[in-house]
């Protein structure tokens, strides 16, 4: 069974179905939150009346505490005010409308209410409410908040997350592996729907904790996100970086009032050691917001690479192992002031810090025709470094009176990350006539990101709604990188492979949306212009490399209830891929000689015109998704690899077109309250047409992923859950990635009365997840492979204060 939440306002219902039924203190205080603190006040003139009154239980006359004490108008049945009882089951409202009732409710009781009450000298006394237990038993009821769900916008899908058991003691890096049409490879790279081309955001704007630099995304834990929003066409309104679309990711911050928290432990293998506090206390006017978590992990690898000279056959291998040692701390620390109800201006801050080591030892050996071994050399690596990055943010935000969602925004962000980083490498003959040799490198690494953004939302006439905004980015990066060899008793600096590269860009950006949202039929159309202003310089030969351009990008999506079961969507946009630092820096690191990646300064964007049709259903137990998406993009930025001397180099170029054509399924079934499946399968089929050089490169390939998890509810207050996922084989430009078969597991089991929670969690099951490419040329063949293994984590998390236990985390990266 499951109770009927009807009768309750539909921010209280979301409220309810996120989170756990068991907590009724939890519930009651958080749903009058909810109600009354962010919308706008529908109040009427009149005298003010104080309402009292005292609820009990009918069973023992016991006071009921923190049950919901409700004022609505009578002809809009929209909130007005509201509170919650103490401990003695009391209460007192005052309230100036006249045309209002009352609503006294608390979970897994009858609600009270009373329509026609007159005031006796301002004062509406109700006595003693009895309240009785409903029919309906709080223990069958299917709590929402549990695990994570998917819900549908007019230009985006949300992923509320929940209490998923797979990524107990994850990082955001994992939790985005279980979102529909992402995925995280184990490199920690995010693709959607199989394209790399994605922006990433925090809160709605672009931040240090979402750059692919030093895996930032895993200084976030899985209790820190609220959900992922997924955005496949976004609209005019965000930002046109990112060719296959957007990730945002949205931060939970807690607004209990009072002081409220939780605290967690986690321990595990390899080397998984962390603790996490989350902090909160609200007041009248304060929301004061807080988040620690400190850790230590290792990662394992163990790789190979293989260089075959197919004109002279002679081949060069290469195996190894290397541990990275994390040692880490991170902070979020920030404060709601509410000046009033309809203004509120937030001050917040991040800082994480990093202590990295690193030690890996690989055997490389030359083969000739015969196959017989010629040479080999045994290289040793110790790399230490240290990441600061923070994060700082000005906001203010005006609510108007006239609807709860006419808004300005206005947002001031600076964000920063460092590594400075040094290398020691010993090569070590182990066959041959060569002599022993030492290496060093130093790293000094900066990038500065400041957005200003503004946003104001109009909604009018009830079903209409305009965006208009401006938003202007500025990303400072320079890399200063030596390398120097041990010669004659000294160190001397390696002038070849040694630079500075300094990258400055500019881009300023202008919006406006219109949209209709009636109750069968939407449209939303946008249109965004942005200019773009890029100026990089290699300091050792003063090589200047400026582009200046400004293109338009439009937007349009559509929405059409065909029935209460039934939805079809439809979404167009264009989008941008701008370079980076490290796709245009002409220089490369040194860790293994024999492969090479470097950049190309002369680099251009890339640009995608994305097509896409979804269909929602709901039949039955079942609720099944399924879309049809199309990308036309050109100037498309590929990696080409070049051969010389069984040293391959890879370098970014833009290389002809890609048209992609691809279906997506999501589907979710509940056949009975103890078992749940999910289920996500992404198929493209891609056409590709370019020249390199003089070198044709068309060809036609295809790529697919699947993902199905079931989740069991066990006696004994025990949750399992288990997912497997397979990642087919691909080909890019010049190689062929293999595919990949893993699973997941995860359990929990909750201990008083939901304070706290015990949680298992083992990723990657049977140590299958392997990262293999193969790069198959007429001169040359390559093969390269990264293996990490098997990651077992145990947690234990406890809830204070109206806090529940929460599965934290200071896990850095997947």
């Amino acid at each position: 069974m499951k109770v009927n939440l009807s009768q309750y306002h539909p921010l209280a219902t979301f409220l309810i179905n996120q989170t756990n039924m068991k907590l009724k203190v939890a519930y009651s205080y958080l749903i009058v939150l909810i109600l009354f603190i962010p919308v706008v006040i529908f109040s009427q003139e009149g005298n003010p009346v104080l309402i009292k009154g005292v609820v009990v239980e009918e069973a023992g006359g016991k006071p009921i505490e923190f049950a919901t004490v409700l004022i609505g108008d009578k002809t809009t049945k929209k909130p007005l005010s509201g509170t919650t009882t103490i401990t003695d089951g009391s209460f007192e409202l005052a309230t100036d409308a006249t045309n209002f009732y009352i609503e006294v409710s608390f979970i897994g009781f009858t609600t009270k209410t009373f329509d026609d009450r007159t005031a006796t000298n301002g004062v509406i006394d109700l006595g003693s409410i009895v309240l009785s237990e409903s029919s309906q038993q709080l223990d069958e009821v299917v709590v929402a908040g549990e695990v994570s769900q998917t819900e549908f916008k007019l230009d985006k899908r949300v992923f509320n997350v929940g209490k998923d058991l797979s990524s107990t003691g994850a990082s955001a890096l994992e939790v985005l592996n279980n979102v529909p049409s992402v995925n995280v490879n184990i490199e920690g790279q995010v693709s959607l729907r199989g394209s790399q081309g994605v922006q990433m955001l925090i809160n709605g704007k672009p931040s240090v904790l979402a750059s692919e630099q030093g895996n930032a995304l895993g200084t976030l834990t899985a209790d820190m996100i609220e959900k992922i929003e997924v955005i496949t066409n976004p609209s005019a309104k965000y930002d046109a970086q990112g060719t296959s679309g957007i990730i945002n990711i949205v931060l939970k911050k807690e607004e209990k009032e009072g002081l409220n928290g939780s605290v967690t432990l986690n321990t595990g293998t390899p080397n998984n050691h962390s603790l996490g506090l989350s902090l909160n206390k609200r007041t009248e006017k304060f929301n004061l917001f807080s988040q620690l978590g400190i850790g230590r992990r290792t990662f394992p690898s163990k790789d190979e690479t293989e260089n075959r000279d197919l004109l002279n056959n002679t081949i060069i291998k290469s195996s190894g192992e290397s541990d990275k040692n994390e040692t880490f701390f991170n902070i979020i620390l920030g404060t709601d002031y509410h000046i009033n109800d309809l203004n509120v201006l937030t001050l917040s801050g991040h800082f994480a810090y990093e202590w990295e080591t690193e030690h890996s030892n690989s055997n490389f050996e030359s083969l000739d025709a015969s196959n017989n071994q010629t040479d080999g050399f045994r290289r040793k690596e110790l790399t230490t470094a240290t990441n600061p990055k923070w994060q700082y943010e000005l906001q203010y935000k005006k609510d108007f009176e006239d609807d709860e969602n006419h808004t300005l925004l206005f947002s001031a962000l600076g964000n920063f990350f460092g590594k400075d980083q040094s290398s020691a490498f010993d090569n070590i003959i182990t066959l041959g006539t060569g002599s022993d040799s030492q290496q060093q490198t130093r790293t000094d690494y900066k990038r500065a990101d400041y957005t200003i953004k503004l946003d104001y939302t109009h909604p009018f006439l009830e079903k209409y709604t305009i965006e208009t905004g401006a938003q202007y980015e500025i990303n400072d990066v320079a890399n200063d990188y030596a390398v120097s060899d041990f010669i004659g008793g000294s160190w001397m600096e390696n002038d070849d492979l040694t630079n500075v590269f300094e990258y400055l860009q500019n881009v300023l950006g202008l919006y406006g949306t219109a949209a209709y949202e009636g109750d069968k039929w939407g449209l939303k159309l946008g249109l965004r212009l942005e200019n773009t202003d890029l100026n990089t310089v290699l300091k050792n030969t003063n090589e200047k490399h400026d582009q200046n351009y400004t293109n338009f990008f439009p937007s349009g999506h559509t929405s059409y209830k065909v029935s209460d079961n039934f939805s079809l969507q439809a979404g167009y946009s264009k989008r941008i891929f701008r370079p980076s630092l490290w796709d245009l820096n002409p220089f490369f690191n040194i860790r293994n000689s024999f492969n090479v990646r470097t950049g190309n300064p002369n680099l251009q964007p890339e640009y995608t015109d994305s097509y896409e049709i979804t269909s929602i259903h709901q039949i039955g137990k079942a609720s099944l998704n399924f879309a049809v998406f199309h990308r036309y993009t050109q100037d498309v930025v590929d990696r080409v690899i070049v051969f010389e001397d069984n040293v391959s180099t890879s370098r970014p170029e833009n290389v002809g077109t890609n048209n992609s054509l691809g279906i997506e399924f999501n589907a979710k079934y509940i056949p009975v309250q103890w078992f749940t499946l999910n289920s996500d399968f992404n198929y493209s089929h891609f056409k590709r047409e370019g020249t390199f050089e003089t070198t044709t490169f068309d060809f036609n390939g295809e790529r697919w992923a699947t993902r199905l998890t079931g989740k069991f509810k066990l006696p004994a207050d025990i949750d399992v859950e288990i997912s497997g996922d397979y990642r087919s084989r691909y080909e890019t430009f010049q190689q062929e990635v293999s595919d990949n078969l893993f699973a997941d597991f995860g359990m929990r089991k909750k201990v008083f009365k939901g304070k706290a929670i015990l949680n298992l969690s083992v990723r990657d099951v049977f140590a299958s997840r392997k990262l293999e490419s193969i790069t198959q040329q007429s001169e040359f063949y390559l093969r390269n492979s990264r293996q990490q293994g098997r990651f077992v984590t145990f947690g234990i998390s406890f809830g204070f204060g109206k806090g529940e236990a929460m599965e934290f985390s200071g896990q850095k990266q997947f």
